[in-house]
């Protein structure tokens, strides 16, 4: 079977990783008339459908195999595409091949898409999901691996985040190269995945460590962000059950917290913050001061957090119930004085460690923003 490809598979590094190592494919280049390739509206990845007087510009890949057909099929069919026969034109005349067209009715095209467009925005991130989407081959049903993709997506936009260099000024210069990795396996995976490594890694002295057995959970990077009113000195703080203090047996696992959430793939912290302002509190939020970009439990979690300080209007009317319905979010905010806030922090009932840290930076930064108010 021939294959022409039109959108992401152009993109060599895909290709390759979805293809494997062992494929023998070729491509040239190829054109489909009365199509057109368009964004997916509303998604990171495009569409090719029909449009007379289009030409959807391509390639046709030959010389597959069998392995290859089905490695395709199983990242393609996860989202709602599936083969069709088209006619192609090509440099030495048409040739026949099949296509992936998205299943009647589940996209909708949006504006033209280009190749070149998309790789500078979503290309690292599809290829950090394109691995772990092809790491459940052929265990997992392709099915399965697409109702798991919302978070597949936002742990490789976090991979991306995260190649982002920060100072070593203190830290000694190590790198990955230092880290050797023997075995990985994933026990679990669906909200996060729980990832176990068998490595060893380069000690101080410059020797290699024994090899050991580590552990963590694999999650996206989360925003957290304080609602601030200078002009009354108040706060607004959230309360939900929190599934870890449950865990633990905390006889009370609602939590007061900032309000947060995780970064969705090419949304910025900022815009993050703004939305789960109003998707929890239905607050609007004004100018945003950076409190600190962290991991909160390094040893055994990913999670890397941003958190905020937000000028806000906070009259009492503000506080009330909120949260997204589809995510089963139930939430109450609480409109409260600075100082009822750090009292909260002394007793340990804000046991939350963004609260805390956000808490701690407002009651050195306080008197400033107040000022400028």
């Amino acid at each position: 079977m021939d294959l022409f490809f039109y959108g992401t598979l152009r993109h060599a590094p895909l290709l390759r990783l979805v293809l494997g190592c062992e494929s023998r494919a070729r491509t040239r280049p190829a054109a489909l008339a009365g199509h057109a390739v368009s964004w997916a509206e509303g998604q990171c990845f495009p569409m090719m459908h029909a449009e007379p007087g289009g030409t959807a510009r391509g390639v046709l890949v030959t010389g597959l195999s069998d392995e290859d057909i089905a490695r395709l099929d199983y990242y393609e069919g996860g989202f709602a595409y599936e083969l069709r026969d088209v006619t192609l034109s090509t440099d030495s005349g048409p040739a026949r091949a099949r296509a992936w067209f998205p299943q009647d009715g589940h996209w909708t095209p949006g504006d033209p898409w280009f190749l070149e467009d998309w790789a500078a925005i979503w290309g690292d991130m599809t290829v950090h999901a394109a691995r772990e989407v092809m790491s459940y081959y052929p265990q997992v049903p392709a099915a399965e691996v697409q109702n798991r993709f919302t978070m597949i997506r936002m742990r490789a936009d976090s991979r991306v985040r995260a190649a982002t260099p920060v100072p070593a000024s203190l830290r000694g210069d190590f790198g990955a190269g230092d880290v050797d990795i023997r075995d990985a396996r994933r026990p679990y995976a669906n909200f996060f995945t729980l990832e176990e490594h068998d490595l060893a890694f380069r000690r101080f002295d410059g020797t290699m460590s024994d090899m050991v057995n580590r552990a963590g959970f694999v999650g996206g990077d989360a925003v957290t962000v304080l609602p601030y009113d200078p002009v009354r000195d108040r706060v607004m703080v959230i309360e939900q059950f929190r599934f870890g203090p449950h865990l633990r047996g905390d006889p009370n696992p609602w939590v007061l917290e900032p309000i947060a959430g995780r970064i969705d793939p090419g949304e910025s912290a900022q815009a993050t913050a703004i939305r789960e302002a109003r998707e929890e509190a239905g607050l609007e939020i004004g100018a945003l001061h950076h409190v600190a970009d962290y991991y909160p439990t390094p040893g055994a979690v990913s999670e890397f957090l941003m958190s905020y300080i937000a000028i806000a209007d906070l009259p009492d009317s503000a506080a009330g119930l909120g949260g997204v319905d589809h995510e089963a979010e139930d939430i109450r905010s609480h409109v409260i004085p600075f100082g009822r806030l750090m009292e909260l922090v002394s007793t340990g009932e804000a046991g939350c460690g963004p609260l805390v840290l956000s808490a701690f930076w407002l009651l050195q930064n306080r008197d400033r923003l107040r000022g400028s108010a």
